[in-house]
């Protein structure tokens, strides 16, 4: 079984460099094989800072910006979220639309793309986990991180070497046996989006 995999771009920055990652990611993980890619930029959703009047948990949205990203996170199986890293922090527009939903980040899994300095955007991650813990998601250890990241862009694209390679490759395996173990922990939120 194919499973959708939601490739998310977390910057919204002027002159961000993360679709560039998120698309050779896209690209990777088509010849993989074992997930049919979705890219899903954050930016493209104008998500403005969270103003749903009722809690997520509920699902009763009224904003079209809310309703349309609840749709394309629920059909996803699972996620890479592409960030850098922000003071040893996910950027905040991808905690903002993170916070927005609920349960159709429930029960899947997730792994990460980072990129920065000499971390390769590691605490980034780290950060992140908690958050994705209390949406009952499953955040993976297995990730991509790409330091020193300038160095990998050439003329507008990303070339990634063979440790970035080796480790999407153990990424996307792991991703795919969760996404498969977690699929039977959600029939209530499968019949619903039915």
């Amino acid at each position: 079984m194919t499973y959708k995999l939601n490739i998310i771009v977390g910057s919204t920055r002027p002159g961000r460099v993360g679709p560039i990652f998120a698309k050779w990611f896209a690209d990777f993980t088509r010849q993989h094989g074992k997930f049919e890619p979705v890219l899903v930029d954050i930016a493209e959703f104008n998500l403005p800072l969270f103003d749903e009047p009722k809690h997520p948990r509920l699902g009763q949205y009224e904003n079209a910006h809310t309703k349309r990203w609840s749709q394309t996170i629920a059909a996803g199986d699972a996620f890479v979220f592409v960030t850098p890293e922000y003071n040893y922090f996910i950027p905040a527009p991808l905690v903002n639309a993170i916070t927005y939903l609920s349960s159709e980040w429930n029960y899947k899994p997730a792994g990460f793309l980072s990129y920065g300095g000499v971390s390769g955007g590691v605490r980034a991650v780290e950060s992140a986990k908690p958050l994705l813990n209390t949406v009952k998601m499953v955040p993976i250890p297995e990730g991509v991180p790409v330091p020193g990241y300038p160095q990998f862009l050439v003329d507008g694209e990303f070339k990634a070497n063979e440790l970035v390679t080796n480790g999407a490759t153990t990424m996307l395996d792991e991703l795919h046996r969760w996404a498969g173990a977690l699929k039977a922990l959600r029939p209530d939120v499968e019949a619903a989006a039915a």
